[in-house]
C-alpha cells in the first residue's frame, strides 16, 4: 500500500484518522469484524472509529489498529519521529516505528493518562501503556526485533518494584510486572526458546499472585497451561488450568470460563482424550455464546474471546488428535481470528488435518504458505511446527510438493 498517496496525506492533515484506517483495512481485504477481533474490539467500535472524522481518538486504540494494519505511526499522529514507508510498499521501517512507540510509552502519552489519586497509580498506568503498545506490535513485528525492547521495559519495572516506597506501590507495580513478563514469555515462545518462555510465564504467575489480582493470576496460569499443552505436557497443562480456575473462584466471568475450557480441551487433546476434549470445547462454546460482543474483555491488556476463537482451538485439538473432521471443517471461522503469525500456526494445524486424511498435496501446499509467514517474521515456533508436520509423513517416494517443501526448509536457520 502506498502510504504516501494523496488520499492518505490529506486525511492525516485533516486528522481524519478513521479514513486512514478504513483505507488500510480495505486494502488488506479485512472486514470491520475481522479487524475488531484482531484488536480486541467489536465491529461496531471499528465502525465508529472509521466514521469519527476529526473528533478525538483514543491513543491506545490507534496504537492497536496501526500495529495490526502496519500503518506508519506518523500518519495517525502517534509520533513525530520521522517514520517513513517504502516506495509504495507495505514495508515500514520497523526499528524507527519501535522507537516511536517506545517514546510514546515513555513520555508524550502521559498527558493522555487520566489524573490518578497517587503517584504510584500514575507510574503503573504509564508502564502498563508501554506494555500494551509492545503487545499490539507483536502482530506486525518479528519477535526478535521486539524482545530487546520488551526485556528492557521489564527490567525497568522490576527495578521500580524493588525500590517501591510502600507495600501499596509495590502491589500495583507487581501487576504491571506480571503483564510484561507474560509478554516476554509469548515472544520467547514465538522465537522457539521454550525454556525462557516457561521461566517468564512462571514469573508472570508469581508476580500476579503478589499483586493479589486473581483474574491476572488466572490468565497467566492459563497461558502457561496453553504453552504446556502445545509442548505435549498434558498433565501439567490440565493441572495449571485447574489452578487458574481456583484463582478465579466460582464467580468467574463467562469469557474467562470460555477461554479456560478451550485451554483444558488442548490439555485433553495432548493426552489423546478425544471425548474430554470435545466436552471441554462444548462448554467453551456455550460460555462464549453468553458473552456480549460489545462487553469489554475482563483482561483488557490481551484480547476478546468468542465463538471464532473456540473454532480455532477445535482446529488445533483436531490436529493433535489426528481428526481431519475437526481440523478442516472449522477452518473458515478459525482463520478469521488473530494476526498473521497466529493464522500461520492455524494453517499448519489445518494442514495436519489434511495430512491425517491422506491429502498430502493439500497439506503441504498449506504448510508452504505458513512457512512463508514464519520466515517473513522469523518465527521459530512456526518453523518448528512446519518441521514437525514434515516428520509426521514417512514415505520413501514423497510427491513433488513435499520435495519442494523440503527444499524450502533446507538451510533455514533462525
Amino acid at each position: 500500500m502506498n502510504w504516501n498517496s494523496t488520499a492518505l496525506r490529506d486525511a492525516s492533515r485533516a486528522r481524519n484518522y478513521g479514513k486512514i484506517i478504513e483505507l488500510a483495512r480495505t486494502h488488506h481485504r479485512m472486514t470491520q469484524l475481522q479487524l475488531g477481533e484482531a484488536c480486541g474490539l467489536s465491529q461496531s467500535a471499528i465502525s465508529r472509529l472509521e466514521k469519527r472524522g476529526s473528533s478525538p481518538y483514543t491513543m491506545d486504540v490507534l496504537i492497536r489498529v496501526s500495529a495490526h494494519l502496519g500503518i506508519p505511526a506518523a500518519l495517525l499522529g502517534l509520533a513525530d519521529t520521522g517514520v517513513r514507508a517504502g516506495n509504495g510498499t507495505e514495508h515500514v521501517e520497523r526499528r524507527q516505528f519501535l522507537g516511536g512507540v517506545a517514546a510514546m510509552a515513555a513520555t508524550p502519552v502521559l498527558a493522555a493518562i487520566p489524573e490518578l489519586p497517587d503517584e504510584s497509580g500514575q507510574q503503573a498506568a504509564a508502564l502498563r501503556l508501554g506494555t500494551t503498545s509492545y503487545r499490539r506490535l507483536d502482530g506486525s513485528t518479528p519477535s526478535r526485533e521486539l524482545s530487546g525492547a520488551v526485556h528492557s521495559h521489564m527490567r525497568l519495572i522490576q527495578a521500580l518494584v524493588g525500590s517501591a516506597p510502600t507495600p501499596g506501590h509495590r502491589t500495583k507495580l507487581a501487576a504491571v510486572a506480571s503483564e510484561a513478563a507474560g509478554l516476554a514469555a509469548w515472544l520467547a515462545w514465538d522465537m522457539g526458546d521454550n525454556g525462557s518462555a516457561r521461566s517468564f510465564y512462571g514469573s508472570a504467575v508469581k508476580a500476579a499472585r503478589s499483586a493479589g489480582d486473581p483474574l491476572l493470576a488466572a490468565y497467566q496460569a492459563g497461558s502457561l497451561a496453553q504453552f504446556e499443552a502445545h509442548a505435549g505436557n498434558a498433565a501439567q497443562a490440565l493441572g495449571l488450568a485447574a489452578a487458574a480456575r481456583r484463582f478465579l473462584g466460582p464467580t468467574r466471568p463467562a469469557i474467562a470460563d470460555a477461554w479456560l475450557s478451550s485451554v483444558e480441551a488442548l490439555g485433553h487433546a495432548a493426552r489423546g482424550d478425544q471425548r474430554s476434549a470435545d466436552r471441554a470445547l462444548t462448554r467453551s462454546r456455550a460460555a462464549a455464546e453468553t458473552h456480549t460482543r460489545d462487553e469489554p474483555p475482563p483482561w483488557p491488556w490481551v484480547f476478546a474471546f468468542d465463538e471464532a476463537k473456540v473454532a480455532s482451538f477445535r482446529v488445533t485439538c483436531g490436529a493433535k488428535l489426528g481428526l481431519p473432521e475437526w481440523a478442516v471443517t472449522a477452518d473458515a471461522a478459525a482463520l478469521a481470528t488473530g494476526h498473521a503469525k497466529q493464522r500461520a500456526l492455524l494453517v499448519l494445524d489445518i494442514a495436519a488435518g489434511h495430512l491425517a486424511a491422506g491429502r498430502i498435496e493439500a497439506a503441504f501446499a498449506l504448510a508452504s504458505r505458513a512457512m512463508d509467514t514464519g520466515l517473513h517474521y522469523r518465527s521459530g515456533r512456526i518453523v518448528e511446527r512446519a518441521r514437525a508436520l514434515r516428520r509426521s509423513l514417512t514415505t520413501s517416494s514423497p510427491p513433488k510438493v513435499v520435495r519442494d517443501f523440503d527444499e524450502h526448509l533446507h538451510g533455514v536457520y533462525l
